[in-house]
């Protein structure tokens, strides 16, 4: 499986002749996987799994061997439900011209135990000192952090991981002037997100099926990452329309 789209003659790959646009990717995909989507595809080329080559007007087109790639990344996570960390790493292999084992169709070997529920990876968890010290604040900082709800000690009085990167932007907004009760509409906005994306996979996760459920999480990151990036296009948006 070629990651490039190189046909002979000038490098350019094409499908019966042509190079598809992203509509007829779909066409083609959706035979095989009706639940996917143009967003998907978008979805997928952001975080680097095909890379289809560009018009000079910014379009995208694809060739056979994007077509292929995509199809492998989606059966991936439908049939072995493996995160796309994994399957990054087995289209590289596959690029290099090595075979690559696919768990039994229905069968994650690394993300099933052996009662066949989903494996939970343990939370990594920081205590308060080291939080200080990976975002560089001062204590009475963080106590005004959490006194606006922006970060939050578990029952156990440790952080999540992803707390010491919070902290770093909100030091980091710091030094702009903006102050903790100025990010209280940002966390805020990201409660409703994470609300939306939770409607979204809540049937998912009441499922009976271990690997079901498994999915639900998989489904959650990409919906927060779709997310994300849309918060920050519509952010880009209206600050070109407010500065001009």
């Amino acid at each position: 499986m070629q990651r490039t789209s190189g046909g002979a003659g000038d490098g350019t790959a094409t499908v019966d002749g042509v190079l598809l646009s992203i509509g007829a990717v779909l066409s083609r995909l959706r035979d095989e996987f009706p639940e996917v989507t143009i967003s998907k595809i978008r979805f997928l080329e952001a975080e680097g799994l095909v890379e289809p080559q560009r018009t000079p007007s910014g379009y995208r087109k694809f060739g056979p061997g994007d077509v292929e790639r995509l199809a492998y990344v989606l059966r991936a996570q439908r049939d072995h439900y493996l995160p796309l960390r994994v399957i990054r790493e087995h289209l590289d292999a596959l690029d290099r011209g090595e075979k690559v084992p696919l768990p039994r169709s229905g069968e994650s070997r690394e993300l099933l135990d052996a009662s066949g529920g989903p494996q939970e990876p343990p939370e990594l968890r920081i205590g308060r000192e080291e939080l200080l010290a990976a975002t560089g604040a001062a204590d009475a900082e963080l106590e005004q952090w959490e006194s606006y709800g922006l970060v939050e000690a578990g029952r156990d009085g440790g952080y999540d991981a992803e707390t010491a990167t919070i902290g770093r932007l909100i030091a980091d907004l710091g030094r702009f002037g903006l102050e903790p009760r100025h990010l209280r509409a940002v966390k805020a906005a990201a409660d409703r997100q994470a609300g939306l994306v939770e409607q979204v996979v809540a049937p998912l996760r009441r499922h009976r099926n271990p690997q079901t459920r498994l999915h639900a999480e998989a489904t959650a990151r990409e919906l927060a990452a779709l997310s994300v990036r849309l918060h920050a296009a519509m952010v880009e948006s209206a600050l070109r329309v407010r500065l001009r």
